[in-house]
């Protein structure tokens, strides 16, 4: 039996739950924009090996729950030939709207993180008081004293799902609708949830390992360290996520644009928008995150 990933068709519900679940694994260890970005910003906030897969389970609970919720509901819209929803969820519109919501939710996410709150507050009295000059909070480590909470993971695993790729058009339109019944038709969805979860659990164990073995700083260092990037991936990252999904919106033809790899692997073949904010969202935020969080956390933090 040769196993095709790449182009896979539906060939009995066993064969098609074990596609399903590797796709899943496909989907965790390929850079992809309704994960990685995500689970690395919960994940190195959290600052340990165990509570970094933690964050990846739980954020992939959330993102196996509603693929499996939409799988069923995909089959009903089939059995009651809704065309209409299933060109929806597949519109430039929807995606859109999609990578609106979770970037909005990054944002109040890294605002919580960051300043201790879900929502920006301006406190006009102590700018007065300081002579219309507010201190740059960013400088300000007594700012970084959040952690983020599961229950947050799980909601932007729930909001996460909706994204709609390729795993998804292979998921809802090649499998579910050729499952025998409905009380089958969920699983799919699960096991392809299941299989992401799979990878996330491993990379969140990974990134909150890596955060661990910053040498020369204190342990209240690292969680500096490990707050200041969650919090500026989640900020930065979610206002990348935004305004790409505002964009879509607008010009929907942003969709259309891919660079073609000659890998076969669904997100590294046809590198599209979510590719690239992948790589500014965890690459690049990430990485000047770190720079400057090093920078303070020697000053402030260090053992030596």
């Amino acid at each position: 039996m040769a196993i095709n990933l790449f182009n896979p068709v539906y060939d009995g519900v066993y064969i098609t739950l074990l596609l399903s679940y590797l796709l899943g694994i496909v989907h965790g260890i390929t850079p992809d924009e309704h994960t990685w970005p995500i689970t690395f910003s919960y994940a190195v906030g959290s600052g340990s090996t165990k509570k970094g897969a933690e964050v990846g389970a739980i954020f992939s609970a959330g993102f196996t729950l509603q693929r499996a919720l939409m799988s069923e509901i995909i089959f009903f819209v089939f059995a009651f030939g809704l065309y209409a929803f299933k060109d929806f969820i597949s519109s430039p519109l929807f995606f859109g709207i999609v990578y609106s919501i979770v970037g909005a939710v990054m944002y109040i996410a890294g605002h919580y993180v960051k300043y201790g709150s879900f929502y920006p507050h301006i406190d006009v009295n102590e700018w007065i008081s300081n002579g219309l000059t507010k201190k740059f909070r960013h400088i300000d480590t007594d700012f970084y004293k959040k952690d983020v909470k599961p229950w947050m993971a799980f909601i932007h695993g729930l909001i996460a799902g909706f994204g709609f790729g390729a795993f998804a058009l292979i998921i809802y339109f090649i499998f579910v609708p050729n499952m025998p019944n409905a009380y089958v038709a969920f699983l799919p969805g699960l096991m392809f949830g299941l299989g992401t979860m799979t990878m996330q659990f491993t990379f969140g164990a990974l990134f909150g390992t890596w955060i661990r073995k910053i040498k020369k700083i204190s342990m209240k260092g690292l969680q500096f360290i490990a707050r200041y990037i969650s919090s500026s991936v989640l900020l930065y990252g979610g206002l990348a996520f935004f305004i790409a999904g505002i964009s879509i919106i607008i010009f929907p033809q942003i969709i259309t644009f891919g660079v073609i790899t000659p890998l076969k692997v669904h997100n590294l073949h046809d590198l599209g928008i979510g590719f690239f904010i992948v790589i500014f969202v965890v690459v690049i935020i990430g990485l000047v995150s770190y720079r400057n969080a090093m920078k303070i956390a020697l000053k402030k933090y260090s053992n030596s």
